[in-house]
């Protein structure tokens, strides 16, 4: 910036909202930018809501919904529970559940639109079974209803540096065609993960984590159902997502051409030509 220039801002706001759940005092990070139908935001597992900074900006999104991104205890910005370092992170279905309602319900948000994507693109099918009469509907990014085979023991042990390796195996998760610049600042975010918490978020997604019996209670009457699979997505494969689209009468299913694991940080330009007209079928 040179003198006398004004500084240039974002129009995103971060601020630190204070919830209980489970007994356990939390300070949750939140972004958020925009006005009109909310839409929640779910980061991918062992990253944080940086992810959705291109959403956060996007006037095309923004001046219809207001757009709320945030980080899940352990994760970015907010902070794990106190006695944290007495016990070993293992993120469950009741607990992600508990933390996304919790945000939602203390922000106000009246019938949320819910975007998540990878686990936060699984946990939104069980939202939308239990909690369907109180959303508009959810966008699945990378969802599939069960996903066994991620857990193993290296992915926190004492001999690997758990940031690389999660990092470097996440960046090959995205598309070839992608641009490097947006792939490494994936990489950059999943290398900044605490330690033992892609492997605790791997523990709900692949050991305790079956959402194959709460397809057939979402009612898409009531609750719409959008999923968005990049058809490089060798962890949650096109075909997973098919079946998933399958078992829901009345969803909508694209394959994203030339996108992988990570849409909304990998190739955002290309991603939104996916995501804009189901956010007009949402608002609808």
């Amino acid at each position: 910036m040179t003198a006398g220039q004004s500084p240039e801002f974002e129009p995103i706001v971060g601020r630190y909202l204070k919830l209980a759940i489970g007994g356990e005092a939390l300070r949750i990070y939140l972004e958020e930018a925009g006005e009109g139908i909310p839409l929640l935001c779910l980061h991918t597992a062992g990253a944080d809501s940086r992810q959705y900074r291109h959403m956060l900006n996007d006037a095309a999104i923004t001046e219809r919904f207001r757009v709320v991104a945030f980080d899940l205890p352990y994760h970015g910005r907010s902070n794990p529970p106190d006695g944290w370092w007495l016990r070993k992170y293992q993120l469950t279905s009741a607990g992600y559940l508990a933390c996304i309602r919790g945000v939602w319900t203390a922000l106000g948000l009246e019938r949320p639109v819910v975007l998540g994507c990878s686990m936060g693109g699984a946990i939104v099918l069980r939202l939308a079974a239990e909690f369907g009469a109180e959303l508009r509907g959810i966008v699945g990014l990378e969802s599939t209803a069960f996903a066994t085979g991620r857990d193993n023991q290296y992915l926190h042990h004492p001999a690997i540096h758990g940031g690389e390796l999660v990092a470097s195996y996440t960046y090959g998760l995205c598309a070839p065609g992608s641009p490097e610049t947006s792939a490494r600042e994936n990489w950059w975010y999943y290398s900044q993960s605490g330690p033992g918490v892609y492997a605790g978020d791997v523990h709900y997604y692949s050991v305790d984590w079956d959402g194959r019996g709460d397809l057939a209670r979402i009612d898409t009457s009531r609750c719409k159902v959008s999923l968005l699979t990049g058809e490089y997505d060798y962890s949650c494969t096109p075909d997973m997502t098919r079946q998933v689209a399958a078992a829901i009468p009345g969803s909508r299913m694209v394959i994203m051409k030339e996108m992988g694991h990570f849409p909304m940080i990998e190739n955002y330009p290309l991603f939104r030509s996916f995501l804009l007209p189901e956010l007009a079928w949402m608002a609808q």
